[in-house]
């Protein structure tokens, strides 16, 4: 089930993916050699009338599309192309800069698109419930109650973003354990901005996988609660859609940069065998929790491409934004070097994460 639901998912999210890239560049012109799933020795494939050779490869963890003047995947090596065929037509490397920047953009905003379309179907078929955040009761040790937060205050926004309903509170705590937060609430008919510590606390989840989370500590009133369900046109659920995808993307950035400055243990990591296993059990929970996840993982790969990481997609659109700067490519030694750290760097967190995934977290006391 765990294989079968990992290839289910990534897949098609590469397929989407390479899709982009393959896409934009038939529309800009360029000649494509090589459309892969996967890295490595080709295990199955065939060529079409235009001449690309599509293939499924060995190493099933991406894909690439290798355009006429690739030296390799990573689009490196346009040094190395002899003069004497430098104005072929097709040539992905001698297209116009915008072009080549759209190509390479094509890649992460489809899988963007993907997420998009996702979220906007589940809104459109099921709208959503909301529960007013009024608070109705105290966890232990609440961190809002400690800063003065009382029974029947109403919240209406934390840290300046708009609270409409309860399910929207873990959201905008969870990612800032033991951090400050402003909460605005409405307390008879007066509005007041009480600064609230949030309780930091380890959480486990089916996995076994821990992350520390933060806790405002209120809870909605029990017994009887007015919960609304809101249904969505077609254009409210698109909007809807785009906010819950670039939410998700400020939460990924969040989390990235407090692993960064060591506010979260690297041990949050997860790697390929973390994502099969999680694939795996969200299948079993039926299909559509696995196509959330599914439209969650496209979002991960739209913001880990655009990183500027030299061989990912965000690296090459930095290349090209100095180059729209200095209104001149970097020489190729600095870019065939940058390539070269950036191919390094990814494999060495790949390994890393591979062995996060296989190393118990307390088997180190972590």
């Amino acid at each position: 089930m765990t294989i079968l639901a990992f290839a289910l998912l990534l897949g098609p999210l590469v397929l989407v993916h390479e899709l982009g890239h393959y896409l934009v560049g038939r529309w800009c012109g360029v000649r494509v050699v090589a459309f892969s799933i996967g890295f490595g020795r080709e295990i199955a494939g065939w060529t079409d009338r235009r001449g690309t050779r599509w293939k499924l490869s060995m190493l099933p963890l991406g894909g690439y599309v290798q355009f006429a003047g690739d030296m390799n995947p990573a689009s490196a090596g346009v040094d190395k192309i002899p003069l004497d065929i430098k104005e072929r037509e097709g040539w992905f490397h001698f297209k116009p800069l915008w072009q080549r920047f759209l190509i390479v953009l094509a890649g992460p905003a489809t899988n963007l698109i993907v997420a998009v379309l996702v979220f906007a179907a589940f809104n459109m078929a099921y709208g959503r419930l909301t529960v007013p955040a009024v608070v109705g009761r105290f966890s232990e040790n609440s961190a809002a109650q400690a800063a003065g937060v009382q029974l029947g205050d109403r919240i209406v926004a934390i840290d300046g973003k708009a609270i409409s309903g309860f399910e929207q509170i873990p959201d905008a705590v969870k990612p800032f354990p033991g951090e400050t937060v402003r909460l605005q609430i409405e307390r008879s008919g007066q509005k007041l901005t009480i600064p609230v510590t949030l309780a930091s606390e380890m959480m486990k989840d089916g996995l076994g996988n821990s992350a520390r989370i933060g806790r405002l500590g209120v809870g909605r009133p029990l017994g009887d609660t007015e919960v609304t369900h809101i249904r969505m046109g077609v254009v409210e659920s698109f909007v809807t859609a785009g906010d819950q995808s670039l939410h998700l993307m400020g939460l990924i950035a969040t989390g990235l940069k407090q692993i960064v400055t060591g506010q979260r243990s690297v041990r949050e990591m997860s790697g390929p065998i973390k994502m099969a296993q999680y694939s795996g059990q969200t299948l079993q929970m039926g299909w559509l929790p696995f196509v959330s996840f599914a439209a969650f993982i496209s979002i991960n790969l739209a913001f880990i491409n655009l990183l500027p990481i030299p061989a990912l997609d965000g690296g090459h659109l930095a290349f090209y934004v100095a180059e729209a700067v200095r209104r001149k490519p970097l020489d190729a030694k600095s870019q065939e070097w940058a390539f070269r750290t950036g191919i390094a760097f990814v494999l060495a967190l790949m390994v890393f994460v591979t062995i996060n995934d296989l190393v118990p977290a307390d088997l180190f006391g972590l």
